[in-house]
């Protein structure tokens, strides 16, 4: 590229031009690349440490957890806070499932969980219980349902998943789960099917360790793969990546190690699998990449660049702000160094600003409502007992 600058300007002039045009370039892709990042804050407030990571990161997502959330109208400050500093609405996730995963537990009642649910009317009502205080704290999108499909042969797997799935059928799965995201949806809240392409058959949890699902190609197609078939939408639900691997499925490659990379990490699963098998577009998020089933094997910068380059749109880092840095910093060098194509972030960079068109503004704050909600949820978990 030539630059050509009027003769009348000085030297001191022409010098100043030319470092603030640096500092744009430089500006402008932090922000593409801060904008494939999920990322998690520290505390229950915008502290100092909060505002570094959101400044320097310029995140595409925050997501919410417990440690975040202390009162209703504290949680909506907080999200106020996070869109005023950062300048832009971002997605605003929070898991908020019911059961084991109910982030809101202690500011609202307890949801219960999906597999309590006996009907699509249940499932319905799970998702307008947690979508409309979602939306009246300031969230915008709730990473779930889980359509992990726990049916009677996988019933006894320790994997962590057997309550936060709908039904005891592939059919169930896709039909209740169909029902939770309409639910959500009559607030403005959206969704995030998970964990593709399936982890109810693992026999480990992957928040310790990266499990082997030893499910043949068939039954991965039949039944794993059935809910996603069934509710694909890109415009209104996410896809969430599990960590795993698939080792009777031929889908995965060999990483360094010499062992199958996880789900989250392998081009096979997301760009092919996914992606062109299936034939998905839409927004797809990692799971938590501090997980062990990631952090045990490989470095958080590592982890982030083979997630992008497998074809993730988002990569989340839920806990430690070094982590999210490090991983940014990784992802950044990757892109100016060319491991990381502009073709690939241009793509995933598509997928991100269409999924947010469809992100809605937060409903008025409303403690008053939100104690109503209380007692509903209360009233509805009884009714499911």
């Amino acid at each position: 590229m030539n630059f050509h600058f009027p003769q009348r300007l000085d030297r001191l002039t022409t010098a100043r031009i030319i470092v603030l045009f640096v500092v744009e370039i430089a500006y402008t892709n932090n922000l593409n690349v801060g904008k494939h990042f999920l990322i998690g804050l520290p505390a229950d407030e915008l502290d100092p440490a909060a505002k570094v990571l959101l400044d320097e990161v310029r995140p595409g997502g925050v997501i919410l957890f417990a440690r975040n959330i202390k009162s209703c109208d504290q949680t909506r400050r907080l999200l106020d806070e996070i869109v005023a500093e950062l300048g832009y609405r971002p997605l605003i996730a929070v898991d908020q499932e019911g059961g084991l995963v109910d982030r809101l537990r202690r500011v609202l009642a307890p949801l219960p969980a999906a597999a309590r649910m006996r009907s699509p009317d249940d499932a319905r009502r799970l998702g307008r219980l947690a979508g409309e205080p979602l939306s009246i704290l300031g969230f915008n999108i709730d990473l779930a349902p889980v359509v992990d499909v726990m049916d009677a042969s996988r019933s006894d797997r320790s994997n962590g998943l057997y309550s936060r799935a709908f039904g005891a059928t592939k059919e169930q799965a896709a039909e209740f789960a169909e029902a939770f995201i309409s639910g959500l949806a009559e607030f403005g809240i959206l969704g995030c099917l998970k964990h593709f392409p399936g982890l109810s058959a693992a026999r480990v949890d992957s928040h310790e360790e990266l499990p082997e699902v030893d499910v043949s190609r068939e039954d991965l197609d039949e039944i794993d793969l059935f809910p996603y078939r069934r509710l694909f939408d890109p415009d209104g639900c996410a896809v969430m990546i599990g960590h795993a691997v698939y080792p009777n499925t031929n889908l995965q490659a060999v990483g360094p190690n010499g062992k199958l990379l996880p789900s989250s990490l392998d081009d096979g699963i997301v760009n092919g699998l996914l992606r062109r098998d299936l034939g998905f577009d839409g927004l797809v998020i990692t799971d938590d990449l501090e997980m062990g089933a990631i952090v045990n094997t490989y470095g958080i910068g590592d982890a982030c660049v083979k997630a992008m380059n497998a074809g993730n749109d988002l990569l989340a880092i839920c806990a430690k702000p070094e982590s999210i840095l490090a991983g940014f910093r990784a992802v950044q060098a990757a892109t100016d160094k060319g491991d990381i194509s502009s073709e690939v972030l241009a793509a995933s960079s598509a997928r991100i600003d269409r999924f947010g068109h469809n992100i809605t503004e937060p409903r008025q704050f409303d403690q008053s409502r939100l104690d109503d909600i209380a007692g509903e949820i209360e009233e509805f978990a009884r009714s499911v007992e």
